[in-house]
């Protein structure tokens, strides 16, 4: 799927943004299931293009809460700070999840949002 050059640059993205190496997916995982993952999902990151990790972050904010992925929600959303995303920026993205995705989508993301603070406040 991706040659080596490219593999790296997908996990240097995944720990600037993540700031882990895949430990969420190293236990229990099928023997080259971490390589792939990476791959597939960080691999979009590091191909380049218009959009900066910022947009990508928001992007994938996006997508997670519309599509009820609340514990990768959750995940991107304690790294948007490291990608360039404000907290205005995702207290305005709520505002579009809810409009576009429906009233559960964003109270839901609204949920994790103030877990996710309150921690980050508490550290």
């Amino acid at each position: 799927m991706y040659d080596e050059k490219q593999q790296e640059a997908a996990r240097a993205i995944r720990r600037e943004v993540i700031g882990d190496d895949g430990a969420r997916t190293a236990l229990a995982a099928p023997e080259g299931y971490r390589d792939y993952l990476t791959a597939l999902a960080w691999g979009v990151w590091a191909r380049g293009g218009p959009l900066t990790t910022r947009d990508r972050s928001l992007l994938v904010l996006a997508m997670t809460a519309a599509t009820g992925r609340m514990g990768e929600f959750r995940l991107h959303l304690g790294a948007a700070g490291r990608a360039g995303v404000s907290d205005a920026e995702v207290d305005e993205l709520l505002f579009q999840i809810t409009a576009y995705c429906g009233a559960p989508a964003g109270s839901a993301a609204l949920a994790v949002l103030r877990e996710v603070r309150a921690a980050r406040e508490s550290a």
